[in-house]
């Protein structure tokens, strides 16, 4: 194993020091790095709170900021946060308009923030994101799994949040964004978490993972490498298939790289990706290529694809100030 890090212990302690150090404009840590959140807090708006296990930045913290995150909580590397640095959170950034997290299908996400949001002397709602639609089930979840469009749910409910809406408008929002997105993944290495120090999984030099989750989780099946074409294809084709009737009208694409491929590897799916939604009958109508939701140095990308109507597509427009995410600013 090679990595930048001075020991396996301090890895993620290191790493949150560095970005709140390299970002001390626009967020603070929280006690005991238990959090993070927006340095100017508003008044009377509805807080936002996600968070997940470390390994996937610049999700989330890297999405807190204006428009977007209040606050998030970060795991240990791909294990959930723990219910009382959820707590902390909910502490720190509720101004008494209420909060509203924003989990990932995730057995060990969802239960934590549940206990939160038990303990907490405030409003709480919750947004469950899954948009997965390569498997039902996995090794970490009951139902799908919440993966790239968790960024998408957080871009436009923080948008409305920004404007002022109530809670219960951001919840309704924020399950309606979640219904009409769909994402897949395809892997072509493994990942090497820090503390295992070696790859997750093997696979063949010729082989991919399509379906991939984003802790290296199986996917729908092991298969030869194919071609970008193909790949989109495929994964495009599952999207708006479980889309159903309702993949139609405008949209947004959204390409995501997983931790080690290269922009032009990132840019050549987004073109095969739009060809196939284009001819499908969708217009592409918003776009989003990078690396936003890794799964720390696997080669491989996912497809998301979020049906817009006119409200989604002005919140997604809607200026954000984040360290990943910035416009109209």
């Amino acid at each position: 194993m090679k990595k930048l890090i001075n020991s396996v212990d301090t890895v993620l302690a290191d790493s949150l020091n560095g970005f709140c150090r390299a970002h001390g404009d626009i967020l603070v840590a929280g006690e005991e790095l238990k959090f993070v959140r927006r340095k100017d807090l508003k008044a009377g708006k509805v807080a936002l709170v996600s968070g997940g296990g470390s390994g996937h930045e610049p999700l989330h913290g890297g999405l807190v900021g204006h428009g977007m995150l209040d606050a998030a909580c970060p795991g240990q590397v791909f294990t959930s946060p723990t219910p009382d640095q959820m707590l902390a959170a909910v502490e720190a950034v509720d101004t008494g308009a209420g909060v509203l997290f924003i989990v990932k299908n995730y057995e060990g996400d969802v239960m934590n923030f549940e206990m939160a949001a038990e303990m907490a002397s405030g409003e709480v709602a919750r947004v469950l994101t899954n948009d997965d639609v390569a498997v039902e089930d996995s090794l970490y979840t009951t139902g799908r799994r919440g993966v790239a469009g968790t960024l998408v749910v957080e871009k436009i409910v923080g948008a409305a949040a920004e404007e002022g809406r109530d809670l219960a408008a951001l919840k309704a929002l924020g399950d309606k964004v979640n219904a009409r997105t769909r994402s897949m993944g395809v892997a072509l290495t493994s990942c090497t978490v820090p503390a295992a120090g070696k790859p997750m999984f093997e696979i063949g030099e010729d082989e991919m993972e399509m379906g991939v989750g984003i802790h290296g989780e199986p996917g729908r099946r092991r298969v030869k490498l194919a071609s970008a074409d193909d790949i989109a294809a495929e994964m495009i084709g599952a999207i708006l298939k479980d889309l159903g009737e309702t993949a139609r009208g405008e949209a947004l694409l959204f390409v995501n790289g997983f931790g080690a491929t290269p922009a032009m590897e990132l840019y050549l799916m987004y073109d095969a990706a739009a060809k196939k939604a284009e001819a499908a009958g969708l217009s592409i109508a918003r776009s989003l290529v990078g690396s936003y939701v890794t799964s720390l140095d696997m080669a491989g990308c996912s497809l998301t694809v979020t049906v817009l109507d006119d409200e989604m597509k002005a919140l997604w427009d809607a200026p954000v100030h984040t360290a990943a995410l910035r416009w109209g600013m």
